[in-house]
């Protein structure tokens, strides 16, 4: 058994495509899972990621400030610290910070799944 402190894991800087901006950090939380990844992901002011799905389910945790998730199909809901956000294996989404705040979540995913990017 492994108990860790959020607020002692290292940020990471992440440089991908999916968002609409560098100022995104990641902390991975359980590197070691050989099942799950799970992650804080944390968004600057008005940063979202692009429109994709995962090749498993997702879940969202808010851990603080006022976001955003939005569905291909024309879902639209603000979220903020405490929301769980479940979103289905394959179902295109997006989700970031509101103008004005940050944002940050815990994410869960199946290891070994795929994150697919639908927008450009």
């Amino acid at each position: 058994m492994k108990i860790r402190k959020i607020s002692e894991v290292a940020k990471e800087a992440v440089d991908s495509p999916l968002f609409t901006s560098k100022e995104v950090t990641r902390q991975p939380l359980a590197p070691e899972s050989t099942d799950y990844n799970v992650a804080v992901v944390s968004f600057g002011s008005g940063v979202r990621n692009k429109f994709h799905y995962h090749g498993s389910d997702q879940l969202l945790i808010v851990t603080e400030g006022k976001g955003k998730v939005v569905t291909e199909s024309g879902e639209e809901a603000e979220v903020t610290e405490g929301d769980v956000v479940f979103a289905p294996a394959g179902e295109k989404h997006w989700h970031g910070a509101l103008p004005g705040t940050t944002f940050a979540h815990i994410t869960v995913t199946r290891k070994g799944t795929e994150t697919v990017q639908t927008e450009d």
